[in-house]
């Protein structure tokens, strides 16, 4: 089978490493890919969001199936473009991606069909935005409607903070250009995050592991939010009595909504939890695997992702038992110093060759250089990974193959899985 992969993250290179395990997969493209992926499959100098370049080019390579990683293809309607010339797609259609490329649209389906999440006003001037904050008191989250690369959220401890994040927004800084000419104001909530992925052909819903991602850029949660600066599997603080509740709340109700809504969602639903006093309740939801949450929770995936991708894009999921490890994963990124700032790239990577048998290294932004060398292309870099029996040992292992790798101004946050934040590590 001939696949082409759309998106150059550790992500991707996490689907194609686990891709490249399954007998089924004959040729592998990447587009545009980044230097570790080259090592599994070609790279195409084709842009994640150029959806009509990568039409063509799934076309031409007679691909058999493409698999869009990043959110910003599927918004922009990479899977309708792709099932009008008859070629299977897995990921949502447009109008489904909706559920991550409008703060607004997903706010209001969680609203209507009783999934749990923080009230939440939604405004397209700045004015009525900047009255509404003033008439408030106490903690509230502004939200960039569109798109954002996972860094259009201000969580503010006060009225004085999210005004300024409204005028961050939608006034000439614009600092995420159209995607906050809309904002999300909301109620924010105290608790613990946790991601909870699943797999879904629209009607059979399957959920992956849970796990828990670092969004800020330093340790102890402080610093601006980045794409995400490590994560770990299982969270063993977790309650597992929660789990059904999660489940059949969250993943399957939002299912079932997008379906009554005329927008039947396939491929990968990932909602993004806080566990409060009051429960389970949604902060967002994503059409896609997260990063880094997708380089902890394929290590520990014992069956073919290819079938359970063909599954899904087949409406057989049903059919389809998938399996899972019972060890533990962790991921600490590696970015370039500044990130998610300013960053200077170019910077030669060394000790790729020398990380303990079995832990990963999942590139992100890597290049090649003329002289074959992987040099840092982007603010984060590369997720080190590694597997074992508890969350202990994998963190320690994780850790110590961080320390072999080397580039300028490199940057890592040291508290990924802390034991601490985990009541049930033994």
């Amino acid at each position: 089978m001939k696949v082409l992969l759309v998106g150059s993250g550790a992500r991707e290179h996490a689907i194609a490493w686990k891709l490249r395990q399954s007998p089924r997969l004959t040729d592998l493209f990447v587009a545009p890919g980044n230097a570790g992926t080259a090592t599994l499959a070609a790279n195409l100098d084709i842009k994640a969001a150029d959806v009509e370049g990568l039409a063509r080019a799934a076309k031409d390579l007679r691909a058999d199936l493409v698999i869009a990683g990043p959110e910003d293809p599927l918004a922009r309607g990479l899977v309708d473009r792709l099932t009008v010339q008859g070629i299977a797609a897995f990921g949502p259609s447009q109008a489904a991606a909706r559920i991550e490329s409008s703060k607004a649209f997903s706010k209001d389906l969680m609203l209507r069909h009783g999934i749990p999440t923080a009230a939440a006003a939604v405004f397209s001037n700045r004015p009525d935005a900047r009255r509404y904050m003033e008439s408030r008191a106490g903690p509230v989250v502004v939200k960039a409607d569109g798109l954002t690369a996972g860094k259009g959220v201000f969580v503010c401890d006060s009225p004085e903070e999210a005004l300024d994040a409204i005028d961050r927004m939608m006034g000439d800084e614009a600092v995420f250009g159209a995607a906050g000419r809309t904002v999300v104001i909301e109620e924010r909530f105290s608790g613990r995050e946790v991601s909870a992925h699943a797999f879904t052909d629209g009607v059979t819903v399957k959920p992956l592991p849970f796990s828990c991602d670092y969004k800020r850029a330093l340790d102890g949660n402080e610093g601006p939010n980045t794409g995400g600066m490590g994560a770990y599997s299982p969270p063993l603080w977790l309650d597992e009595a929660l789990e059904p509740f999660i489940h059949e709340r969250i993943t399957e109700a939002a299912v079932h909504a997008m379906m009554s809504e005329g927008a039947p969602y396939r491929g990968v639903l990932y909602p993004g939890l806080m566990i409060t006093p009051q429960g389970p309740q949604v902060l967002e939801f994503n059409c896609r695997f997260g990063d880094p949450e997708t380089q902890v929770l394929l290590p520990r995936l014992k069956s073919d992702l290819l079938e359970v991708c063909w599954a899904v894009v087949n409406n057989r999921l049903s059919e389809t038992e998938i399996q899972w490890s019972t060890d533990a994963c962790v991921g600490v990124v590696l970015a370039s110093g500044g990130y998610p700032g300013e960053y200077q790239t170019g910077y030669p990577i060394a000790g790729l060759s020398t990380l303990e048998p079995g832990v990963l290294a999942f590139h992100a932004g890597t290049a090649l250089a003329d002289d074959g060398a992987v040099v840092t292309a982007g603010g984060r870099v590369l997720t080190v990974v590694a597997t074992a029996p508890t969350l202990l040992a994998a963190r320690a292992a994780a850790y110590r193959n961080v320390q072999r790798l080397h580039f300028t101004r490199a940057h890592y946050r040291r508290d990924i899985a802390a034991p601490a934040e985990n009541a049930r590590v033994e």
